[in-house]
């Protein structure tokens, strides 16, 4: 049963797989990679037409070099010139094979930087495209596919230079059987197709069992991972999981064994084909060409070069659809990454007006009847907002979890768009302008806030290129962090990181909030955005905290989100978001007196510490 419901599940996905359709063909990408390449690195396609030739040179010499040494005994040439005939093809062979090895190791570095290119490219699409596309499920499997998709760039080099030389060979093979009955050729021919079509209906077909098949491998190695881990080993020992496990196992290994039983099997028939056309295809050739010896219409060195060359041009038709069919599976992996480094930007970037932050000026934000809705939601998170932000003012937004305080924030920073009214930065609608510039106006600590294997100095200038270590000096000092960081033995140049460097150091959670403050200090941007990068530690920790940065942002415009009511006292203004919109709006103390949501909030607050303190106490 539970393998029927995966073979089920892998029927739906491959369906809808087959009706996905790529946006560009196969010539069309082949085309593409060789721009690439001569853009980037032409020696990539240089290298490409030596190494065919290379390699079409060897095969005749190899096709022709019994023929015309039994050729020439045949015609009783002296001693010396039979061995100099031999020494030609043994020269040709040693020197095209060294030749085609080292063509061979030179290839690598091209395609490689080839390769690196895409891979950049991709990698500044991730994380340079417009912020709403790393949340649309369609951008991230785009991106999902692209990512398994990158050695397709590499490898195609490969098929393009054997169908290539496929190609080229077959030609050559062809003029040189013109001789030959067609019979010879038109059964070499059918015989090759009718393998090679069957071949591909197999592959499609244990292709397809394979996908089957996927789910249970990935169960099997779960189970054997788990069954391992030591973390459970409680769990397995009280709940008696020992017999679940081995059962669930031997349920899915039995599933699996009889799949490769049925693939060997089928893979045995599948060879027992082709040995049964290769003796098809050998025994007419032999048969003519037999005749014509015979009939004394051809030699003995003739005859072992067209038997030869038959074999040979058995091997360029197989080599040409081989490489069809893999050049048209590498263009389908092409596609994706064109696909999704083409992938619409729905925002302003290069084409936008720059706007460059001016230190010490001043900046008010607005928003103007904003309403906000995510994608396939039912309703609006933010509805019909109107909020100025004067320059320099100190704003704080509370409420319940889903009031919509990250939104209203990601819509202030220009991470989203509103879907009705517009945002406004000092009058003028940010949309006009390079959305990047426009980051530059921001410093932000957000609650999941990245701290990067690197050194300490590099993680408070975002850099490891022109730091100003004197700033950063300041920047630690400033936000309480000096002692700390020059008692470590490397001080500012100290790791952080233990997944990248054996010798990093930890921060503690309030260390690690009081660098990501030092970050912000040092970018000197007019905008301080918080959005609760303190949820993590104690009440007491968290005002502190909040207290300094009250203290050092002094003249930026800020907006602060915390879950705490009491931390955000020091500000100027604090409006209560509810129901997608602005409940309430004042000071704390005003807030307080109205007796409103946020007095009751602040009360509620209030008495869990009492009691907690009380309890504590006890």
């Amino acid at each position: 049963e539970i393998m029927k419901r995966f073979k089920e599940k892998g029927r739906i996905k491959e369906r809808k797989e087959e009706k996905e359709k790529a946006k560009y063909g196969m010539w069309s990408n082949s085309c593409y990679m060789v721009r690439l390449a001569w853009k980037g690195c032409r020696s990539v396609l240089l290298l490409i037409g030596v190494m065919i030739g290379l390699e079409i040179a060897k095969s005749l010499l190899q096709l022709f070099v019994v023929p015309v040494i039994l050729d020439r005994v045949e015609a009783q040439i002296s001693l010396a010139s039979l061995v100099g005939t031999i020494l030609f093809f043994i020269l040709g062979l040693v020197v095209t094979g060294a030749l085609s090895a080292y063509v061979a190791q030179n290839q690598l570095y091209g395609r490689i930087t080839v390769c690196m290119n895409i891979i950049g490219d991709m990698s500044n699409k991730i994380n340079l495209t417009s912020y709403p596309n790393i949340e649309k499920q369609e951008f991230i499997n785009l991106r999902e596919k692209t990512l398994r998709a990158t050695n397709s760039n590499q490898e195609v080099w490969h098929t393009l230079e054997s169908l290539l030389q496929n190609i080229l060979g077959f030609v050559i093979y062809l003029c040189l059987l013109v001789r030959v009955n067609p019979v010879i050729i038109a059964v070499t021919l059918l015989t090759t197709l009718a393998g090679y079509g069957f071949t591909m209906l197999l592959n499609r077909q244990m292709h397809r069992l394979e996908k089957e098949q996927l789910p249970v491998y990935h169960r099997l190695g779960y189970i054997s991972e788990m069954s391992q881990n030591s973390a459970i080993g409680k769990d397995v020992r009280i709940f008696g999981m020992k017999g679940w496990l081995t059962g669930m196992y031997e349920k899915f290994l039995c599933g699996l064994q009889k799949f490769l039983l049925h693939k060997e099997r089928t893979y045995f028939g599948k060879d027992a084909l082709d040995v049964l056309l290769h003796f098809l295809r050998g025994g007419v050739a032999y048969f003519y060409l037999v005749r014509m010896v015979l009939a004394g219409s051809m030699g003995a060195a003739e005859f072992l070069l067209y038997f030869s060359a038959i074999s040979g041009f058995t091997s360029w038709v197989k080599g040409i659809l081989a490489g069809m069919a893999e050049l048209h599976r590498q263009s389908l992996d092409i596609s994706r990454i064109r696909e999704f480094l083409e992938y619409k930007e729905c925002f302003l970037f290069e084409e936008g007006e720059t706007l460059e932050p001016v230190e010490g000026g001043a900046y008010e934000i607005e928003l103007e009847n904003v309403s906000f809705r995510y994608p396939s939601a039912e309703q609006d998170t933010i509805h019909n907002v109107s909020l100025k932000i004067r320059a320099g003012e100190k704003l704080a937004i509370v409420g319940l979890n889903g009031a919509g305080k990250t939104t209203l924030i990601k819509l202030m920073c220009g991470f989203l768009d509103p879907t009705e009214g517009r945002v406004l930065l000092n009058g003028e609608d940010i949309r006009k302008y390079n959305r990047r510039s426009y980051y530059r106006h921001f410093a932000a600590v957000f609650q999941e806030f990245s701290l990067l294997a690197g050194s300490i100095a590099e993680n408070v200038a975002q850099t490891d290129e022109g730091i100003d270590r004197e700033r950063v000096a300041e920047c630690i000092e400033r936000a309480g962090l000096k002692t700390k960081i020059e008692a470590l033995p490397e001080g500012y140049d100290t790791l952080l990181g233990r997944e990248v460097y054996e010798d990093a150091v930890e921060l503690s959670g309030g260390e690690s909030q009081r660098l990501m403050l030092a970050r912000a200090l040092y970018k000197k941007a007019p905008i301080i955005v918080l959005d609760e990068p303190t949820a993590a530690l104690d009440p007491l920790a968290e005002s502190d905290m909040y207290s300094r940065y009250h203290k050092l942002t002094g003249g930026c415009t800020s907006v602060y989100i915390s879950h705490r009511l009491a931390s955000t006292r020091f500000c100027d203004r604090i409006i209560l978001l509810a129901d997608g919109g602005i409940r309430e709006e004042g000071t704390h103390e005003s807030l307080l007196a109205e007796g409103g949501e946020y007095a009751r909030l602040f009360e509620l607050q209030s008495r869990y510490y009492r009691e907690g303190g009380v309890e504590n106490a006890g």
